[in-house]
């Protein structure tokens, strides 16, 4: 069928028309029926302590997510660097997902528990002194910046008041205990320390 037929026949293209909108809105709206299967938490994976909570914001903010991804393909080339392939289950919590594609650093999906504590710190600290080649920035203000245990606190409440995050309320009395004292740099390092755990 050329276009001409189908330019000059008003009737005609409307029907094909419709036939695109109709199998557009289908393949638009048939998965949203099948959302639940993809939006229920893996075995294992709970909503963010408060301090990797606070971590994560502090990620977000310093834009790490620029140069970092947060998802492993479903590639041989991936899986084998990086571990099991990111599974949409592991990110229920996280609003918003760090998935993307940028790697101007590897992928930190897996990340945790693949360095020690001291590790992270030297290396946001400088990231040289533990990778020579790295062109990442340091990040030595983190070790100076005590957090803010009721803004924090404030925000798990937010998450779990208006996106149903399932904190308890005793995880959020115990929060402000737990942030108290604590460094901007002790919240990234148990952010990163957090990430990919729940599978293995």
């Amino acid at each position: 069928m050329s276009h001409e037929v189908v330019e000059k026949n008003v009737g005609l293209m409307a029907v094909l028309i419709a036939v695109v909108i109709a199998v557009g809105g289908i393949v638009e709206i048939v998965p949203l029926l099948f959302a639940t299967q993809t939006t229920e938490p893996l075995e294992g994976v709970e909503p963010y302590p408060a301090l990797a909570f606070a971590g994560r914001d502090i990620y977000v903010r310093e834009g790490c997510y620029n140069c970092h991804s947060q998802m492993i393909r479903p590639f041989r080339a991936e899986t084998e660097r990086y571990g099991h392939y990111s599974l949409a289950g592991e990110f229920v919590y996280d609003r918003p997902f760090q998935w993307g594609s940028k790697r101007t650093g590897p992928d930190l999906a897996r990340v945790g528990g693949r360095y020690t504590d001291e590790w992270h710190y030297a290396h946001l600290m400088n990231p040289r002194d533990v990778v020579p080649e790295s062109n990442m920035p340091a990040f030595p203000w983190l070790a100076d910046n005590e957090l803010d245990p009721n803004a924090i606190v404030s925000r798990m409440r937010a998450q779990k008041n208006l996106l149903g995050v399932p904190y308890s309320e005793a995880q959020l009395g115990e929060a402000h205990g737990k942030l108290e004292g604590k460094t901007e740099m002790d919240a990234v390092i148990a952010y990163l320390q957090g990430l990919g755990t729940a599978v293995r």
